[in-house]
């Protein structure tokens, strides 16, 4: 199973969930929860470019596979 580590990369940086919901702008907090919790079956790819402009990460840094 794919695993979005999202928590894994804010909890590196210091971050927080609100501070990535309002980078992201556009996704709602809900839409992020669910996110960062693995709660979704797809991502779109418009989304996993926001993610590492916001993380200043690649997108192989987001996903872990278990």
């Amino acid at each position: 199973m794919i695993k979005l580590r999202i928590k894994e990369i804010l909890a590196e940086q210091n971050r927080t969930k609100y501070w990535l919901q309002k980078e992201l702008g556009e996704t709602s907090y809900r839409n992020l929860s669910r996110l960062m919790n693995n709660e979704v079956i797809s991502i779109r790819l418009e989304t996993i470019d926001r993610l590492t402009t916001a993380l200043n990460c690649s997108p192989g840094d987001l996903f872990e596979k278990s």
